[in-house]
């Protein structure tokens, strides 16, 4: 066989798409039909959220989960790593953050080793790792382990003992924060890093005397939008200081905070299809946009929502051909209200796999019964890839989970219909001769790992 790519990013996606093609006969035999595959991707950010806050997801589920991404072709993790609930990064600059934040100090925690091992084992998949650390709201793990960051809530003339998002008035917030992100631009290598920004509960600063003081000395009036974007321009300028770029919710946006020319807005309020004029609005004033409004996979249904989700097309807004260019990708969303390791990997697979196609292949692709078709195959695929893939509808696979959670089979699976852009005939180009390989025990994707390896030698 032959795969010529032009980085070895896209070679890395021919691997998968060859390992897709491996078929195996009635009599145990492997096997490629002749084929000529010629693909690329549509948009180039295609991600994946995990939530790791309301839930701690183990080490081991975070990595499988990777390894998962890539055999659907998703290129970024969006390591949503704290939140309200719980701070399980464990901070070199600021350890009491996760002693005092974390579900468990010393069982429901990320140390450096982890982290670095998910970076890493992440970009050997083809995988960026975005991490977010979302402030000023969203931020309740934090106060613990940081006194004085957090809002002091106020009943009537006093405290209540209640903490609100984080103190914007003070200098002592702008010098944690300093320190904070310069620790994790550190760690996390990719260019971006995403600031959240969304869903700022004002009620707290409200409450607050310092900070109607503070609204009136600097000529907020009651604007309280104005005053988290004094907050969020600052922590901008920070994180610019330290050269990376970010990412922040649509709330940021909206709330017309100054943003340099290659801020990402992430946009995630659905409405009734107004993601779409968001989308407009934000592509308009020349920025790049993410969607996921319409990905949030942690909602489920009875049934195949996972139509839902295919049929999406991020593109079907108002806008110029250069309006389009800026909508750079989207990801598919995993919130953890609901979501631990025990049911994180069977709502995700294969309907992950959905958004992941919408985001490889090109718009003409789109038939849903074609789409069911290959993306019931590639659950049974994942099955006998050890993923407990959920069942899309009625039916079976060749192999099936046993009680035990293990593989369990009478008769070899059938293999060779490719998805989530290896849709076989239409989309690194791969020109692939017919190959047989003598009965064995070896995984297929490894024995066409090795042929490839021969091949470039």
């Amino acid at each position: 066989m032959l795969l010529a790519a032009e980085t070895i990013w896209g070679a890395l996606r021919g691997l998968e798409t060859f390992s897709q093609l491996v078929g195996r006969d009635e009599n145990g035999m492997y096997y490629i039909n002749e084929t000529e595959i010629v693909d690329f991707p549509r948009f180039p950010h295609r991600g994946l959220l995990l939530d790791t806050s309301r839930h701690y997801l183990p080490l081991k589920a975070i990595l499988e989960t990777l390894d998962v991404m890539a055999y659907n072709k998703f290129n970024v993790f969006h390591w949503h790593i704290v939140d309200d609930p719980s701070f399980p990064y464990e901070s070199s600059t600021f350890p009491e953050l996760s002693k005092q934040g974390a579900f468990n100090a010393m069982t429901h925690v990320y140390t450096a080793s982890d982290v670095r091992s998910v970076i890493e084992y992440a970009r050997l998949r083809g995988i960026r790792v975005i991490a977010e650390f979302d402030t000023p709201g969203h931020t309740l793990s934090w106060g613990p382990g940081a006194p004085g960051l957090l809002t002091p809530c106020y009943v009537g003339q006093g405290p209540s003992g209640v903490y609100g998002p984080i103190n914007p008035i003070v200098n002592s917030t702008y010098q944690f924060v300093t320190s904070l992100f310069q620790e994790i631009s550190a760690v996390f290598p990719d260019f971006y890093l995403h600031l959240g920004g969304d869903e700022v509960d004002f009620t707290c600063w409200k409450s607050n005397p310092e900070i109607r003081a503070f609204m009136v000395q600097m000529g907020l009036g009651q604007d309280y939008k104005k005053l988290e974007s004094f907050y969020i321009q600052r922590l901008l300028d920070i994180v610019s200081s330290l050269g990376k770029g970010y990412i922040v919710w649509q709330e940021v946006f909206d709330n017309d905070v100054k943003l340099r020319p290659d801020t990402i807005i992430h946009v995630w309020k659905e409405n009734d299809l107004q993601y779409l004029n968001e989308i407009a609005n934000v592509t308009r004033s020349g920025y790049r946009a993410l969607l996921s409004a319409p990905w949030y996979l942690n909602r489920i249904s009875y049934g195949q929502d996972w139509i839902k989700a295919y049929k999406v097309e991020p593109l079907m807004f108002e806008g110029s051909p250069e309006q389009k260019a800026l909508v750079i990708g989207g990801e598919a969303c995993m919130w953890g209200e609901y979501v631990d390791v025990t049911n994180l990997t069977p709502r995700l697979w294969p309907r992950a796999g959905a958004v992941a196609e919408r985001l490889w292949s090109n718009e003409t692709v789109g038939n849903v019964q074609d789409a069911y078709a290959r993306l019931a195959e590639f659950r049974c695929t994942l099955l006998g890839r050890g993923v407990q893939a959920q069942p899309l509808y009625v039916g079976y696979c060749e192999h099936e989970f046993d009680e035990g959670g293990k593989l369990s089979s009478r008769s070899p699976p059938s293999r060779g219909v490719g998805f989530n852009g290896v849709y076989l005939g239409e989309e690194t180009s791969v020109a692939a001769v017919p190959q047989i390989w003598d009965r064995c025990d070896c995984c297929p994707s490894m024995a066409g790992i090795a042929v490839l390896e021969m091949a470039f030698s």
